[in-house]
This record gives C-alpha cells, structure tokens and sequence, in this order.
C-alpha cells in the first residue's frame, strides 16, 4: 500500500510502513535480517499500551495493572526462564446490537503483555493473582533473607 496519497511523504514514515508491512519477498525465505518480525512488534506494541505499577512491600512484591472488563479466562500469568513474570492476555470489544454504531471509540482493546525480571530474592512458587475492580493485582513472595555466615580464614605462620 502507497501510504503518499494521505500525505506521510516522511522518509520516517516510509521507514515505519516497510517494518511494519515489510517486503518479505526480498530474502526469498520470508524473513529478513534488519526487519523485525511481525510478531516482535506486535509484542512491543501491547507492552508499550500497557502500563503497569509495580510496588516492593517488606515480604513481597505487587504487580498492578488495569484490566477494565477482562475476565479470569482473558487473562494469562506465567513464569518464564526461572525469573521472567509474564502477564498477556487479550481485551475483547462487545458487540453492538443490530442498528447500533459507534460513535467514538477510545477504549483500548487487542492484546497485551508485559514482562517483567523478577529479582533474586522472588519466590516464584509463591506467586498469587487477583482481579479486582478492573485492577489485576500479582503478588510475589520474597524469600526469607540468607543468614551471613562468617568465614574463617586459616593463617599460615611464614
């Protein structure tokens, strides 16, 4: 698609329309080396769309992020490589009845994602999700703090 006729004649703009269209025919594979993929920027996209708190309580860590009409199924919490907090699912629109059409539509809705490197000190077997009142709410249990232990150092006598 020729973006020109609506006026974005930017070399940005061409930039943007060929990462994000791409012209995969130009490796003959599909895939090509200084593009990213469709699915990476899809995933970049969901992640920047969707903002998070994140607050460190003496025993524990809250992840909260605003999730107005999802329900329990649209929303999905995993760990990933050990340490990884992902937290993606999807906002659906409701259907409008027969004769019914927007007006105006602000809301967000598609998928989203975020990830999130939980700290050393996570318990990632004690991790807890609850949403309330459009607000999804992960808690992560600390682990106990490690007691130092003291290192004796023989000394040789010279």
């Amino acid at each position: 698609m020729d973006i020109r006729f609506l006026g974005f004649d930017s070399p940005i703009f061409h930039t943007l329309h060929n990462i994000l269209d791409g012209d995969e025919s130009e490796s003959g594979n599909g895939k090509s080396a200084t593009h990213p993929t469709r699915a990476y920027v899809g995933d970049a996209r969901a992640m920047a769309a969707t903002p998070a708190d994140v607050v460190e309580y003496p025993n524990s860590y809250a992840f909260l992020i605003d999730m107005p009409g999802s329900k329990s199924g649209d929303i999905k919490v995993q760990v990933e490589e050990d340490n990884v907090l992902v937290i993606r699912g999807e906002r659906k629109r409701a259907e409008v009845k027969e004769g019914a059409k927007y007006v105006r539509m602000e809301r967000r809705m598609g998928k989203f994602l975020r990830k999130f490197t939980l700290p050393e000190n996570a318990d990632t077997e004690k991790i807890s999700a609850v949403c309330r009142d459009g607000v999804l709410t992960v808690t992560v249990k600390k682990l106990p703090p490690q007691p130092k232990k003291a290192k004796t150092i023989e000394v040789k006598i010279a």
